[in-house]
């Protein structure tokens, strides 16, 4: 079945294929992207990048995989200790697979991960308003909405307002 893990330089070439095939349907909830993004060289300097804030404890990049094949990825980031015990999760997923509840037990994975692994005390998600599916995947994971953010990312070429989602830890 589906297996959610860190994602390693090796997955440059797979991520490279999976993104250029899903680049026009994926454009309007990602940053503008070079061209240089969507080949190997791309997803290996994005991957470098990564695995250096993995290294450090500021970042955990799973690849979803499923039967064997790179699917898509979900990335907690922006890792913070301390007082705040917080991270913000990203995800994206080949089209062929959505609505198959994939996304939705890697973000699981991911949430008792964090929780479990990583001790942390809150995973926060924003998605553009319109982006039903996400927060559909965010909702059946227990993440509650709390707030709008009004133009919180640069997203398709402009700043554009997001719905933020949080779920906490269970109380211990």
């Amino acid at each position: 079945m589906d297996v959610l893990r860190i994602l390693n330089l090796d997955d440059a070439d797979e991520l490279a294929v999976v993104r250029a095939a899903e680049r026009e349907r994926l454009a309007p909830y990602e940053p503008e992207r070079e061209e240089s993004f969507f080949t190997a060289a791309g997803q290996r300097e994005e991957l470098k990048q990564l695995i250096a804030a993995h290294a450090a404890g500021m970042a955990y990049p799973f690849g979803v995989v499923v039967d064997g094949r790179l699917v898509g990825a979900l990335t907690l980031t922006g890792v913070v200790r301390r007082a705040f015990m917080s991270c913000a999760v990203g995800y994206w997923m080949s089209e062929r697979f959505a609505g198959h509840g994939v996304m939705t037990r890697a973000l699981g994975e991911a949430t008792t991960y964090a929780f479990d692994h990583l001790g942390l005390h809150r995973v926060e998600a924003a998605t553009l308003l319109d982006n039903r599916a996400s927060q559909r995947v965010l909702a059946k994971n227990g993440f509650e909405q709390y707030g709008l953010a009004p133009q919180y990312l640069h997203i398709a070429g402009r700043w554009q307002d997001h719905v933020l989602f949080q779920r906490l830890a269970p109380a211990s």
